[in-house]
């Protein structure tokens, strides 16, 4: 635990956005303390990481469009301080596939490296298309994008193909948005974990329930009652999930017992999709399932996304031969079960992008719950009670927004603040 009498950052919240504003608060030298039941198990763990602000656009979101550049040009220096704070190997020069004429205005910036211990790339997102209304979506995409200047390039069916050989033969017409990137979330959670450990942050892990009020401010968070009498664990982050039936190991009695509460100076609210429980905050669960697939051999080298009979569908290749397909998007409340019918239609879109996809062995699926706001921009900074300060309300941007959120919230950015201040809401406390 921090000192006594020392100021201390509470953040409610370990997903990719808690844990690295912990991350980061923790570096700056304030003493911090991250409250989870579950660390790296939410949201970010159903997430496919894409940092892929351009072929994410829409008509009706450039102000998420601003913030997803200029968090994207943040992320290599993001990615490199903290593989060398979590012990990882660092990066292995230029990522493969980046055209130097692109890198500065899509974002990614000069020298955009990979960083094998996070599975960073920047390859580029392809955006494929099948029939006449979906080729004509495209276009007009790919004029609004040339419009706001983002770097992208129109290709034919062949040319699609010939950057990804495994597309279906069907595929007429694509954009390639050769600034994108991604990352794999799990490695970059499990990462944010090793670096609070070599910090010395406490990891609480357990639910908070409540804010502590005192004199007329936040003064802290309240926990869940414990499963047992001895209390919720106060353990080092040494991964997204120490709590099984090892917990009890040779250091069970190393564990510091904590009382039902935890005080801070500020608490930073970054519990994503269970925010509202905690605050009156506008956010909801979005329900998003997936698949991760395994091949022996990569079937794609870029993040490929594509509209198959107006349904949107991506898949991104990793690293280690997985392949992500996601995602579907659901309001379906808390509901976190993976249905046959979500799948099925996962399965379906993506065959018709890479019919080879049916062959691969099946690793993993899985539902998130993304936390959506009114109006798709996240909730960053103070809210009207002092004390409390909101990270949440990212949507399918948290591991996208990770290092703006940071900066913002530690008064290193201030330009683009105003567009997520949680005030712009008049029920936000």
């Amino acid at each position: 635990m921090p000192a006594k009498g020392a100021q201390v950052d509470v953040i409610v919240g370990g997903g990719v956005v808690g844990l690295s504003v912990a991350w980061r608060t923790a570096r700056a030298g304030r003493a911090v303390t991250v409250v989870d039941p579950a660390p790296g198990r939410g949201a970010s763990y159903a997430a496919a990481g894409m940092l892929a602000p351009v072929s994410e656009v829409t008509y009706t979101e450039a102000p998420l469009l601003r913030l997803g550049v200029a968090s994207l040009r943040r992320w290599p220096a993001f990615a490199a301080e903290l593989a060398a704070d979590a012990g990882l190997p660092a990066g292995t020069g230029p990522a493969a596939g980046k055209g130097p004429a692109s890198s500065v205005e899509s974002g990614a910036g000069p020298g955009f490296a990979e960083v094998r211990g996070l599975d960073l790339r920047a390859d580029g997102t392809l955006d494929v298309a099948f029939g006449a209304d979906d080729l004509a979506a495209l276009d007009e995409l790919a004029a609004y994008m040339e419009k706001l200047g983002l770097p992208v390039e129109r290709l034919t069916g062949r040319e699609c193909r010939r950057l990804e050989p495994m597309l279906a033969p069907s595929v007429r017409g694509g954009l390639l948005a050769p600034g994108d990137a991604w990352v794999d979330p799990r490695r970059v959670t499990a990462a944010l974990l090793a670096a609070l450990e070599r910090l010395d942050v406490p990891v609480v892990r357990a639910r908070a329930t409540g804010l502590l009020y005192e004199g007329g401010r936040v003064a802290g968070v309240r926990l869940a009652p414990p499963a047992s009498e001895d209390g919720p664990d106060l353990r080092r982050a040494t991964g997204p999930d120490t709590t099984g039936p090892d917990a009890a190991g040779p250091d069970a009695a190393a564990r510091e017992v904590l009382p039902h509460e935890v005080r801070g100076e500020r608490v930073v609210l970054a519990a994503g999709a269970w925010s509202s429980e905690l605050a009156e905050v506008p956010v909801r669960p979005v329900k998003g399932q997936i698949m991760r697939l395994r091949s022996p051999q990569p079937l794609l080298s870029r993040c490929v996304r594509g509209s198959v009979h107006g349904s949107s569908v991506y898949l991104v290749p990793r690293g280690d031969g997985e392949l992500v397909v996601g995602a579907t998007q659901e309001e379906m409340g808390f509901d976190t079960r993976v249905t046959a019918g979500g799948l099925y239609e996962l399965l379906r879109d993506a065959r018709e992008l890479v019919p080879g996809v049916t062959e691969l062995e099946v690793a993993d699926v899985v539902a998130g719950l993304r936390p959506g706001t009114p109006d798709n921009l996240p909730l960053i900074g103070p809210g009207r009670t002092p004390g409390l300060a909101y990270a949440t309300g990212h949507h399918r941007g948290g591991v996208l927004l990770a290092p703006l959120t940071t900066a913002i919230l530690l008064g290193e950015e201030s330009e683009l603040a105003a567009l997520c201040a949680p005030g712009r809401f008049r029920e936000i406390s």
